[in-house]
């Protein structure tokens, strides 16, 4: 009776693995499938509709990103700070009932993201989604803020331009980052923020809209940049 009794304990603990096994494979089959997936965000604005692309290459922002996103943190917020030939930055959960003239971009919610730079395989091209941050000398490993975000419109640049360019992010970054001749090309052809790179984790990129952003950083600003007329995400939607 023992040998019998023994056996069957065998028997159920082999089953028992066995079924594990099958379990954590397909979970973690199920997961790297839906790694592989290239989400989709849509921004609904007061000026129109930005939809923008998430880049799998930096999965700690595309997370934290969608998590906001389905909480529903974006909706109501204020493009708080526009530049012409640059970008339009958004995120901070102070400017949803800010008052005229109130200064935003302060606020600081959440935990930092480390760095994803992926540099030079994402850049500040035109169109560009990346996270913002503090300064370097409060900031040295470059982490993120966990909310604020920019989208690069920028200008097109020629060669002499792009040269002068280089010679900044020389001083900038101590020589560390190159502007290589794809990244260049793309920046004589389709323009963007070269001074950047290297510096900001990119992780995303407007797929449609680019139209809307270009209106919005053409409005007119008060003296830190806030668009004098607000100008509000409506609703975020994971919408892939």
């Amino acid at each position: 009776m023992m040998k019998r009794k023994t056996f069957d304990i065998i028997y159920v603990f082999v089953i028992m693995v066995a079924m594990s096994t099958v379990i954590m494979t397909s979970t973690t089959m199920q997961a790297q499938t839906a790694d592989t997936l290239r989400h989709e965000v849509l921004l609904e604005t007061d000026m129109g509709n930005i939809r923008i692309a998430l880049y799998n290459e930096t999965p700690l922002h595309r997370d934290n990103f969608i998590k906001l996103v389905k909480q529903g943190f974006y909706d109501g917020l204020l493009f708080h700070r526009v530049m012409q030939r640059f970008m339009v930055q958004t995120g901070d959960s102070a400017s949803r009932h800010a008052q005229p003239g109130q200064i935003l971009g302060m606020t600081v919610k959440g935990e930092k993201i480390p760095a994803e730079i992926r540099y030079p395989r994402l850049f500040h091209k035109r169109g560009a989604v990346a996270a913002a941050r503090e300064g370097d000398n409060t900031n040295p490993e470059r982490a993120s803020s966990a909310t604020q975000f920019y989208i690069v419109y920028g200008r097109r640049f020629n060669d002499t331009m792009l040269d002068d360019e280089q010679l900044k992010l020389n001083r900038i970054t101590n020589g560390q980052v190159k502007l290589t001749p794809e990244v260049r090309e793309a920046y004589k052809s389709t323009g963007g923020t070269p001074h950047l790179d290297g510096q900001y984790t990119v992780f995303g990129e407007v797929v449609e809209g680019l139209d809307v952003v270009d209106k919005i950083q053409w409005v007119e600003t008060d003296k830190n940049g806030r668009p004098l007329n607000d100008i509000r995400i409506i609703k975020a939607t994971i919408v892939k």
